[in-house]
């Protein structure tokens, strides 16, 4: 499929230049040079005028472009970049991992030890690669027959397989996280010498969770009581246990708690650091040079979110800006205008939550710039377009948390396809024409640095010639140093979440959209929506135009149960709207039995690039349209409403299809 899409003849070759109103699809060529003057131009006058805050850098895939973003941000003296991922997909893990462990904790893989038992929450590794994982990791895991424990509202391939499924209701995870801590601790089935010499506050922790019974979690999650004692008995009673948690637990406005809670099972068993359960990385790569000390503190300070989203925001983790505060800023100017957004592969239209508002937020812009591999709805609101390279065209060095626990990787560039530039080429380019005090080196001497920081002592030339370098795996490291947390241990309580006035304990709270929170609501929207289920022949909302892919998928589905389905006189393979307060979407209907009647499971990412142009079907089946990033927000995280929504579903008319019957 790689070169399916490198070479695809609709791939973007050369920089355009907009020639029409914002979002017209008039375009012009223009040269690299062109590009680069035009950018340097805008952004220092936008600068010049509003501040280095009123620019705003966009990023989606987490390709190796990722890193380069904040770097780009920091020189030019902005705190405000943002990326779905920061409230919504995977860093609230990540910055849970260092405020509980000091660190991001991953599975071992490597170690040769095989997991006696894999629990998977809110994750389906079997057809996708979370947090830079390959899924063939997983795949030769279960080739040892570990006992499995899936948590998901959909019946999966692999909750087919499992030994315990427990089908919970969307965004009650945080409760069946702690009726299982409930039984762990209260059947005493923890690992007492590591409870006792590495961990703090187990004790108000057990106090804590007392009243978390899985009787009390019963009638919130829609799983029984029985059921959850059974899988808690399961993970804590085989060893070694891993814990594969992903995205979807991160997806509500209660967020935070949620991925605590999860974050304690494996504490609580001595799953830590030991092979074929949790581990931590041996730092093969150094820290990159985000450059975030080039910035002054009373920039940083102005990080849209700061006042309110202390754990999104600080720079413990990964801090970024809160999206729906950018958003504003955009629109209202509030509490300062952001003027100018550069975009590097994203498709922010289909992949923000609230798409009409992320469009209205856009067209507000002054100056917008996207580099992406194809042109996209986004991309065509662009005032520049810039072509982007994809990963066989680039070179780079891999430390992702998966390969971190064992070695280092490179990626050479193999081709040029017209005139594409990686993304770290456009970032080193662009500060230069700037005339931008940090961040002009090579990009070869970036990566030259992060190596030489790390342990593997290779140049990246050096690297070229033996392309991955193994670094020895050591366990149980926290005996000879302790965690790298205040207290040097496992913060059951977490001191750094009650010094930043939040929570230290997890706790449960009802989704604000919910049969039970929002009962008037319930009454016009009956059902609970869940969105996001990966498509394994998609990245995202990427991919769509490569036809090989597409002819597997052609179609959006939304999963619903037959009874449901028969119901409202919906046939399995017809087009059906999914409809909320904020709009609908049609998308085909896909019989699930496994599914509780009263949930949707609705596909994301969809747009089609076959469509006309400016707009490509996007308000068509795309379930951003229907998702939220009004508040309330997780206090810790800012994150917003993904899943546990509330909506309705019926029939299309056939009347109101395109010939084309689709988009």
């Amino acid at each position: 499929m790689t070169r399916d899409i490198v070479y695809h003849p609709n791939r973007l070759h050369t920089p355009l230049r907009r020639i029409g109103p914002r979002g017209s699809g008039k375009w012009e060529r223009i040269s690299w040079d062109e590009a680069f003057d035009t950018m340097a131009e805008k952004l220092h006058a936008i600068r010049d005028e509003f501040g280095p805050e009123s620019v705003a850098i966009g990023t989606g895939t987490g390709r190796h472009l990722i890193i380069w973003m904040p770097r780009l941000a920091h020189a030019l003296g902005t705190p405000n970049w943002i990326e779905p991922g920061f409230a919504q997909c995977f860093f609230p893990r990540v910055n849970a991992g260092f405020i509980t462990y000091g660190d991001f904790p991953v599975s071992d893989f490597i170690s040769g030890t095989p997991p006696a038992c894999m629990m998977f929450w809110g994750q389906n590794s079997t057809i996708t690669g979370p947090g830079g994982e390959p899924r063939f990791c997983t795949h030769t895991a279960l080739a040892h027959n570990p006992k499995i424990i899936v948590i998901d509202p959909r019946e999966t391939e692999l909750a087919k397989r499992a030994d315990i499924w427990l089908r919970v209701r969307p965004g009650t995870d945080d409760a069946l996280g702690l009726a299982m801590l409930n039984v762990i601790i209260g059947e005493d089935l923890i690992d007492r010498p590591f409870v006792e010499r590495w961990t703090y506050g187990f004790d108000a922790l057990a106090e804590h969770v007392r009243q978390y019974t899985p009787e009390w979690a019963e009638p919130i999650t829609w799983v029984p009581a029985d059921k959850i004692r059974a899988a808690a008995r399961l993970f804590a009673q085989t060893k070694p246990a891993m814990l594969k948690w992903g995205c979807a637990i991160e997806h509500t406005p209660k967020c935070f708690q949620t991925v605590r809670t999860l974050a304690l099972l494996p504490a609580i068993t001595g799953n830590i650091d030991v092979p074929g359960g949790w581990v931590f990385g041996n730092e093969g790569l150094g820290p990159f040079p985000l450059l975030m000390d080039k910035v002054p503190p009373e920039t940083l300070a102005k990080r849209l979110g700061a006042d309110r989203f202390k754990v999104l925001t600080n720079e413990r983790g990964f801090p970024g800006a809160h999206i729906p505060s950018v958003l504003e800023a955009m629109r209202e100017g509030t509490p300062y205008p952001v003027k100018a957004f550069l975009v590097f592969g994203n498709n922010t239209l289909t992949t923000y939550a609230n798409t009409r508002q992320v469009y209205e937020s856009l067209m507000k812009l002054d100056f917008m710039v996207v580099a992406d591999l194809f042109m996209t709805p986004t991309a065509e609101l662009a005032d520049i377009v810039l072509p982007a390279a994809h990963w066989p065209e680039v070179d780079m060095v891999m430390g992702y948390p998966s390969l971190a626990n064992n070695g280092v990787g490179i990626l050479q560039k193999a081709v040029q396809v017209g005139e594409c530039k990686s993304d770290d080429e456009i970032v080193t380019e662009l500060i230069r024409r700037m005339e931008l005090e940090h961040g002009t080196e090579p990009v070869h001497e970036v990566l030259d640095a992060v190596l030489a920081a790390g342990t593997v002592g290779l140049t990246f030339e050096e690297m070229k010639e033996k392309g991955f370098v193994t670094v020895p795996m050591r366990f149980r490291k926290y005996e000879t140093g302790g965690f790298r947390t205040p207290t040097g241990k496992v913060e059951l309580y977490s001191t750094i979440l009650a010094h930043m006035g939040y929570a230290p304990l997890p706790s449960y709270e009802e989704a604000p959209e919910s049969p039970y929170s929002a009962p008037d609501l319930a009454r016009d929207y009956p059902l609970v929506l869940t969105t996001g289920q990966r498509i394994p022949f998609f990245f995202n909302s990427e991919h769509r135009q490569v036809a090989k892919l597409r002819r597997a998928k052609p179609d959006p589905e939304a999963e619903i149960h037959p009874d449901t389905a028969a119901h409202y006189g919906i046939a399995d393979g017809d087009w059906m709207w999914v409809e909320n307060q904020r709009g609908r979407i049609r998308q085909r209907a896909k019989y699930s039995p496994g599914l509780d009647p009263r949930v949707v499971a609705a596909e994301h990412g969809w747009w089609f690039p076959e469509a006309p142009a400016p707009e490509y079907g996007m308000w068509t089946s795309n379930v951003n349209l229907l998702t939220s990033n009004e508040p309330p927000y997780d206090p810790a995280m800012g994150t917003y409403h993904l899943r546990a929504l509330l909506c309705r579903v019926s029939k299309v008319d056939p009347a109101d299809l395109p010939p084309s019957g689709g988009c």
